[in-house]
């Protein structure tokens, strides 16, 4: 009997502009079901991480050197390997149809006979636009906008630019791939009748938090872009939107509504993005794998740059028999206490994920972020402290509840500390202590952040336990950081005395110890210094 022969297919994805949680829904999913994903230069890396473990990953870079592609080898790559039966995934910086030379792609793979699928993606200008704060159809400034490439296809012997109509388009134009020619466009547009003052921005970097904005007339953009080091890979907004689209509105009550303007005194108040507390700010995350990813993505939401420095793994423990022996009589305690989402997490992961187990002991969670992730599986804390630290669990479990006699289940990590355990077992409780997971030390490349933190490119350094401070400093000598222009945050009391005892200066110390208050403390710090 002969097999069937799976059939190849070919999905042509947006990864969007630069931010990786900017790309679709629909595009992620596809990602997590890739065979293979070839991937352009301007990709977000991370956005790897969501195909599968075992995916084929290519790059296909094209630029000036020696590791350039070129499109006639991309498209052969994608036929070849959908030829093989795989689902492959070409990931497109921004979307795929605007400026992506998808339509060659799309011809190979028609004349191939392979099937295919277009997954729009957020396209660089409009992200670039709404990122910089410029609104490119603002009513009062541009009912219409066109998109225009700054690097036409090599070998072409006459623009198909008309730069006559460009001149005289009254509204809002994007190039896309301008900045090497940004003096060339300049000079035509004005060459053809465009006025020298009319308004132009540039925005490098869009959406990711490295973004500069230059702003000028046209004139003299180039040499704006020069003096503020502005470099590729950049998109340039031209037309009276690009001037602060805000900063001159019509008065709604003025009677020239049309054609008069009025002072608003808001230039530049729409630039939002780089108005976030952490804009610009290159932070290192220090936590498990699954733990920085959960870091990076709230640092990115204030407007932070996280840089991932893996330094811990957790490790479960709940296939020891003590684990199983406490399982089948969990029902018999009237205290259960989790003291990490880690705990909780491996808890039901070990359990199946059956709530009903607990019977009718009442739980109590070490803090909102523990309590938060029990609620994801349907249990509610019966008690959180005020205080986010074992000592203050125990101590405030004691003013609500006589626990005289009381059977007490800790489970948690089998680093922690006895406070916990000292001062209940003092009130009369009987504690079982069951270490459900433990921490051990993940080694790393650590060259390259040496490096960054010597040429001071790092602004802080943030720890949350004991275990990942003392793997980093295993890696990474105190003495260069100490004497670095770089700043050190601790999650709480305990892991900022572990940080002590290896001889590193804490600058920052939170006092809700979870990881928002870790990036609370951080912002607090930042604004004192401004």
């Amino acid at each position: 009997m002969k097999s069937v022969v799976k059939k190849g297919f070919v999905y042509l994805v947006g990864a969007g502009p630069g931010r990786a949680d900017l790309i679709t829904v629909s595009g992620a999913e596809v990602l997590r079901s890739a065979d293979c994903v070839i991937y352009d230069r301007l990709v977000n890396p991370s956005l790897l991480k969501l195909a599968p473990r075992n995916a084929e990953i290519i790059a296909v870079p094209k630029r000036t050197g020696g590791d350039s592609v070129t499109q006639e080898e991309i498209n052969k790559l994608l036929v070849e390997k959908a030829s093989e039966g795989k689902t492959v995934v070409r990931l497109k910086g921004g979307d795929p149809s605007i400026f992506g030379r998808c339509a060659e792609e799309v011809a190979a793979l028609a004349d191939a006979g392979i099937d295919f699928e277009i997954v729009p993606g957020v396209t660089a200008g409009i992200a670039a636009a709404g990122y910089a704060g410029i609104i490119l159809t603002d009513r009062h400034f541009s009912s219409q906008v066109v998109f225009v490439t700054g690097q036409e296809a090599e070998g072409k012997q006459q623009s198909s630019i008309d730069w006559k109509w460009l001149a005289k388009f009254n509204g809002t134009i994007v190039f896309y791939m301008g900045m090497g020619n940004l003096g060339s466009i300049a000079k035509r547009l004005i060459e053809n009748g465009m006025a020298t003052d009319t308004p132009a921005a540039v925005v490098a970097d869009a959406t990711l938090p490295t973004q500069k904005v230059a702003k000028g007339p046209l004139n003299r953009i180039n040499q704006k872009c020069k003096e503020e080091k502005i470099e590729p890979p950049a998109v340039v907004i031209i037309g009276a939107a690009a001037d602060s689209p805000r900063s001159c509105l019509p008065s709604p009550s003025d009677s020239r509504r049309k054609t008069g303007l009025r002072a608003t005194g808001r230039r530049g108040g729409m630039s939002w993005f780089t108005k976030k507390p952490l804009f610009g700010k290159n932070i290192v995350v220090t936590r498990d794998t699954e733990g920085n990813a959960a870091f990076a993505s709230k640092i990115i939401s204030r407007g932070g740059n996280p840089i991932e420095f893996t330094t811990i793994k957790i490790k479960p423990l709940t296939e020891k028999n003590e684990f199983l022996r406490v399982l089948a009589k969990i029902s018999n305690f009237d205290w259960v206490i989790f003291t990490s989402a880690n705990g909780v997490n491996i808890f039901f992961e070990a359990l199946g994920k059956d709530s009903r187990v607990f019977g009718s002991a009442k739980i109590a969670a070490i803090g909102e972020q523990t309590a938060a992730k029990l609620s994801e599986f349907g249990i509610k804390a019966d008690f959180v402290p005020d205080v986010f630290t074992g000592k203050q669990l125990g101590k405030q479990l004691l003013c609500i509840a006589d626990l005289r006699g009381k059977k007490i289940l800790l489970l948690r990590s089998q680093l922690a500390s006895n406070e916990i355990i000292e001062i209940l077992e003092k009130s009369g409780a009987e504690v079982l202590n069951v270490a459900i997971y433990t921490v051990v030390a993940e080694k790393n490349k650590s060259d390259w952040l040496i490096e960054k933190i010597k040429k001071n490119q790092v602004d802080w350094l943030t720890f949350a336990s004991p275990s990942s401070a003392l793997s980093f400093f295993e890696q990474i000598p105190s003495q260069i950081v100490n004497s670095a222009n770089v700043k050190v945050a601790s999650i709480g009391p305990t892991t900022s005395e572990q940080l002590a005892k290896l001889a590193v200066n804490v600058d920052v110390t939170a006092k809700e110890h979870t990881i928002d208050g870790l990036l609370d403390a951080i912002e607090k710090s930042e604004k004192c210094k401004t």
